[in-house]
C-alpha cells in the first residue's frame, strides 16, 4: 500500500467523484480508477458504491479513510519534525484572498513567521471568494482568506478575529453624505456599484429585503479602487466593506441595520502540504490563539 495511492483515495473520498479527483490530482481518470481497483484487490474489500452522479464510501471505505488520514498525517509530521529540527524551512507558500480588514492579521502572521523562517517566500493572489476557492480546488493556492460561511465538508479553516463591516461610499457633496447611517429605504431608486457575484444571493441583496427590486445594479466591479473612481463621477453608489481606506471626495457611511460578516483562512481537507506550508498553518493557529484566547 503506497502513500501516493492513499492520497488518491482521500481525494476521491473528498470530491465524491472520480473525474473531479483526477483533475485535482493531475492524473487521468483511467489511471486513478486502476489505482483504486488495485487497492481494493490488495485489501480484499470494496471501498466505494458507485452511482451515475457520485460515489459513496462503504463501511470499509470509511475505515480506510480514517486510517489513511492518520497515516498521512503521521508521515507528514515526521518529515516536518526533521526539517524543523534543522531550522531550514524554505520554499514558497501561495495565499489568495479578498480585500478585507482581516488582511492586517494575515500580514502580521507572515511578518512573525518570517522572523523564524526568513528563507520562506510568498505568492499573494487577490480575488473574490469564488475565485479563491476555485484556485484552491485546482491546486494553485495553498491557503485562502475568504468570507464565511465555509464549506466544512471541503475545508479546514480558522476564523479571523475581526468582523468586516459593510457600508457605502458617496460623494461628499450629496445628500446621502450627511447621514450617520444608511437604511435600505435610503437606497430606494438609487444606482448601485456592487462587487462581483450573484447580487440576489449576496449579503447586500438580503439586507435590502423588499427594496432589492427598487434599486438599479449598474455594474459589478471586483476592486474597490475602480468602484471608487466610478462613484466619484456619480455613476452609482459604491457598496463596499470598510477597509479603513480614504478616497478623495468620497465619504463612508455604515449600513443600518448593521451588516457584518466574518472571514476565515481556509485550506483543503486531506491535502498533503509541503512541510513549509504545514508549519505556516500550525504557526497561524498558535498566533491567533495567542491574541484571542480562544481554542481554534
Amino acid at each position: 500500500m503506497e502513500l501516493r495511492v492513499l492520497n488518491y483515495f482521500l481525494a476521491i473520498a473528498r470530491e465524491e467523484n472520480f473525474t473531479k479527483a483526477a483533475q485535482q490530482l493531475h492524473v487521468t481518470q483511467p489511471t486513478l480508477s486502476r489505482q483504486i481497483a488495485d487497492l481494493e484487490e490488495e485489501l480484499g474489500v470494496k471501498l466505494f458504491i458507485r452511482s451515475n452522479h457520485n460515489i459513496i464510501l462503504t463501511e470499509d471505505g470509511l475505515l480506510l479513510k480514517q486510517r489513511a488520514q492518520e497515516i498521512l498525517s503521521l508521515t507528514d509530521k515526521t518529515k516536518r519534525d526533521f526539517l524543523q529540527k534543522e531550522k531550514m524551512l524554505a520554499g514558497t507558500i501561495s495565499i489568495g484572498g479578498g480585500e478585507y480588514r482581516s488582511t492586517e492579521y494575515l500580514a502580521k502572521i507572515i511578518a512573525e513567521f518570517r522572523k523564524h523562517y526568513p528563507k520562506v517566500s510568498y505568492e499573494i493572489y487577490s480575488g473574490n471568494t469564488l475565485n479563491i476557492q476555485n484556485y484552491i480546488e485546482r491546486g494553485l493556492l495553498d491557503i485562502g482568506l475568504i468570507s464565511e460561511p465555509v464549506d466544512m465538508h471541503k475545508y479546514n479553516f480558522i476564523t479571523m478575529p475581526n468582523k468586516e463591516e459593510w457600508g457605502i461610499y458617496v460623494p461628499q457633496n450629496t445628500p446621502l453624505a450627511q447621514k450617520q447611517y444608511i437604511t435600505p429605504k435610503d437606497l430606494q431608486g438609487m444606482s448601485l456599484l456592487e462587487a462581483m457575484g450573484d447580487f440576489n444571493q449576496s449579503l447586500i441583496g438580503s439586507w435590502l429585503g423588499s427594496y432589492k427590486n427598487q434599486v438599479e445594479l449598474i455594474a459589478n466591479i471586483d476592486l474597490p479602487y475602480n468602484k471608487a473612481i466610478l462613484a466619484k463621477e456619480n455613476i452609482g453608489i459604491m457598496l463596499s466593506l470598510n477597509l479603513n481606506c480614504t478616497y478623495d471626495g468620497l465619504t463612508f457611511i455604515p449600513l443600518s441595520p448593521k451588516l457584518e460578516h466574518s472571514t476565515a483562512l481556509v485550506w483543503k481537507k486531506e491535502q498533503i502540504f509541503s512541510p513549509t506550508t504545514t508549519a505556516f498553518i500550525d504557526f497561524t493557529k498558535k498566533y491567533l490563539l495567542s491574541i484571542t484566547g480562544n481554542n481554534i
